[in-house]
C-alpha cells in the first residue's frame, strides 16, 4: 500500500492497510493507523501520530516544526484522531514547550483546503473548517464548531462547542459555546440554532440556550453576574453546562 516513489523513514510505523501515495514523504517517529490514506505529495514529519481511517489529500504538510521563533528543535508532538478529512495544502504544526508540547485534533473533523492549524492548538471532534481558516498558536476549538471560509482566531482564543464563526470573521476574543459570530469586526449574532436542530437538540433545549444568550448579551450584566444567573439553571437545563464552562474558562475575554 506504499507507492514505490514514496519516501518512508525506517522508524515510521505504518499500519498494513494504510496507503501512502506517490512522492509523499513520511518522516521519523510517525505512526499512521489502519485504513488511513495519504495521497500524493504529502509530507508528514514527526513525532506525529495519525489514527485510523483518516484521509489526507495531496500537498498537505502535517507535523512539521512550529512556526514560532522561540522553537529550538525541542521534541514536541502532533496527534490526530480517527476519521478526519484533511484537504489540499493544509498545514498542521507540532506543539511547543511553552505550552503542552502537543497539537491535537480529535475525530471526524472536516478540514478543507488551505487551513492552517498552528502549534499547540486543540481541536475537538466533528468540527468543520472551510477553506483558508487560520488558527494561530494555542487556540482551542470545541466539538461541533463550524468556522467559515477565511475566518480565524488570534493566539490563545477559545472557540466554544457548537459555535459558528462566519466568513472572514477573525476574532481576538473568546466565542462562547453555541454562539454565532459574523461581520467585520466580528460580533455575536445569536445562537447557532440551525446547527443545534441538525444535531437533534430539542425545541426546549434550543429555547433554553436562546434565553441564556439573552442573559449574557441583552441584560447588561457583568460576566460574573451572568455566570451566577446561568448557574442557577443548570440542574434543570444541563445543556447550559457547556455554555457556562466556556464563560468560566475564558482568558482573553468574551466577544460581546
Amino acid at each position: 500500500m506504499i507507492h514505490a516513489t514514496a519516501i518512508v523513514s525506517d522508524s515510521a510505523v505504518i499500519a498494513a492497510d494504510a496507503s501512502i501515495g506517490p512522492y509523499s514523504v513520511i518522516g521519523a517517529d510517525v505512526e499512521i493507523g489502519a485504513g488511513t490514506r495519504i495521497a500524493s505529495h504529502v509530507v508528514v514529519n514527526g513525532p506525529t501520530r495519525i489514527g485510523e481511517d483518516n484521509k489526507i489529500y495531496q500537498f498537505a504538510s502535517i507535523g512539521d516544526d512550529p512556526q514560532d521563533k522561540k522553537y529550538a528543535n525541542e521534541r514536541t508532538r502532533l496527534e490526530i484522531g480517527d476519521r478526519n478529512t484533511i484537504r489540499e495544502y493544509c498545514t498542521i504544526s507540532r506543539g511547543t514547550v511553552q505550552d503542552r508540547g502537543l497539537t491535537s485534533l480529535g475525530n471526524d473533523n472536516w478540514i478543507m483546503a488551505y487551513v492552517h492549524i498552528a502549534h499547540d492548538c486543540v481541536v475537538g471532534s466533528n468540527c468543520i473548517m472551510a477553506n483558508n481558516v487560520t488558527l494561530a498558536g494555542h487556540v482551542h476549538v470545541g466539538d461541533w464548531a463550524i468556522l467559515a471560509g477565511f475566518s480565524g482566531a488570534h493566539q490563545f482564543v477559545r472557540i466554544g462547542a457548537h459555535s459558528f464563526l462566519g466568513m472572514y470573521a477573525g476574532t481576538g476574543r473568546d466565542v462562547p459555546a453555541y454562539v454565532m459570530v459574523a461581520g467585520q469586526p466580528p460580533a455575536p449574532r445569536g445562537i447557532n440554532s440551525e446547527g443545534l436542530k441538525r444535531r437533534e437538540f430539542s425545541d426546549d433545549q434550543v429555547r433554553n440556550i436562546k434565553n441564556a444568550y439573552k442573559i449574557i448579551y441583552r441584560k447588561g450584566l457583568k460576566l460574573n453576574e451572568a455566570i451566577d444567573e446561568l448557574s442557577k439553571l443548570l440542574d434543570e437545563q444541563p445543556e447550559l453546562d457547556l455554555l457556562v464552562d466556556s464563560l468560566k474558562t475564558s482568558e482573553r475575554g468574551l466577544l460581546r
